[in-house]
This record gives structure tokens, sequence and C-alpha cells, in this order.
């Protein structure tokens, strides 16, 4: 079994911790930072072996010298944007797999947010790992990208199976849910998602994972009808105060 632990970092961002009990492989993707990662390590008295990146920017890829160093794990990230990930060993192209312990990842090419931004999907473990390109209820910026390259990559990740569970970059989801009730005032099942995201982050507790059926309900950018409603809605979502 491939079990997933949430690593938080920096102010928002969340690394995750990946262990295979059979082989013990352990991975860590999107490392901000190396201590909160050589914590959680410690705690478990676990050894990395893998790092995995889904785009290059620093609040990503942050740990990753630091903890190739001190443990000799293999950088894994887009191979698109290979020149901009630190220290990377393995640069993998779209559909390209990934191999980690007994287990098998797909790399998927969505760019956008970046130009090299990809995400890592454990099929069979129904799991995927989207960086900043899908949020809970949300999006990325699209910072080197336009909103039909950001509108398809979105596509691709709608088209997973709806139980794959999503670990996205960023704990932004009460922002997001806010903005989703702003911009489909009708939609109840945006306004429950609100209430309950509320409920959680009353508690201190992450919204984190959520799954690619409940985004496809409940996520403003995946009910956009085409890639000029999703561009207005990015835009709107730049601009949103509330």
């Amino acid at each position: 079994m491939l079990t997933v632990e949430l690593v938080a970092c920096l102010s928002d961002n969340y690394a995750y911790l990946l262990h295979d009990d059979v082989t013990g492989a352990v991975g860590i993707v999107d490392p901000s930072e190396p201590e909160p990662v050589r914590a959680a390590l410690a705690k478990r008295g676990l050894r990395l072996t893998h790092i995995f990146n889904t785009h290059h920017h620093f609040d990503h890829t942050g740990g990753n010298l630091d903890l190739k160093a001190e443990f000799g794990a293999r950088v894994i990230g887009p191979k698109a944007d290979e020149e901009r990930i630190p220290g990377i060993d393995d640069a993998i192209a779209h559909n390209g797999i990934i191999t980690f312990g007994n287990h098998k990842a797909k790399v998927l090419d969505i760019p956008g947010h970046t130009k090299g931004h990809i995400a890592i999907w454990f099929e069979a473990d129904k799991i995927v790992f989207t960086g900043d390109t899908l949020f809970a209820m949300g999006c990325g910026r699209m910072f080197e990208g336009t909103p039909p390259m950001m509108f398809t990559s979105l596509m691709i990740l709608a088209d997973l199976p709806p139980e794959t569970k999503v670990y996205c970059g960023h704990e932004y989801t009460e922002s997001n849910a806010r903005f989703a009730v702003h911009i489909e005032p009708d939609n109840q099942a945006m306004a429950q998602r609100l209430a309950d995201v509320k409920a959680i982050r009353a508690q201190g507790l992450p919204t984190i994972p959520t799954t690619i059926g409940l985004e496809c309900l409940t996520n403003p950018f995946l009910t956009a009808k085409s890639a000029e409603e999703f561009g207005a809605r990015r835009l709107a979502k730049d601009n949103f105060k509330g």
C-alpha cells in the first residue's frame, strides 16, 4: 500500500511524504523547505529515497538540494522544465512512467501555471499530485501560460477517474470556495462545500485531499464551459477581494 502524509511547509504549502511499506521506498512531493521534511522522516524513522517536483517554483523545490545532499535521494521532475529543477536526476516527459517501489505513476503534462508543470498520477492507487495547476475549488495563476493552455490542462485532470484523490500544493480552499459561491451563487453544491470547508478550517484541519469527482462538481474552473469562460473566471479570481 502507498501511504501519503501531508507535511505543512512555509505559510500555506503542502509537501507530501510517500511511503511504500513493502519496499521501503520513501518520497517527498514538492518539498518547499527541508526542515519539516526532516522532522516527518525522523518521526517515522524513514530515509528519503525520492524527491518529486511538479514544477520549478522555489516554494516547491526549495528543499531539493539540502535533502538530496543529506539522503542521496533521486530528484525527479518535468522534462519540459528540467533546467529549472534544482538537482534533477530524472526528467520525465508526458506519459512517462515513474517507478516508486512497487508502485508506478504516469506523468501528465499540465502547463499553464508554468510552462513545464506536471501531474504525477498513481493510477492503481487512485492518487494524483497536481501541484499548482488544480487546487481544491481553484486553480493556479497563469504565470507562463494562456487560458486555452491552462483550460486544456484542467480538462486532462477532470478526465481522471472521479474517485482519484487530489493532493495539491496549497491550502487555499476557503478563499477558493468564497470565490466559487460568488461566481455561481445558485450552485448549491458549492454553497454546501463552503460551509463544510469553513467547519474544517475552524478546527485547524487540512481540506486536502479532495477528489476529481468533487472538483468536477464544485470547482468553478472545472465547471467553466470553454477556455474563454475559464479565462474570464481566472481574471475575476485574480481581482477578487471576498
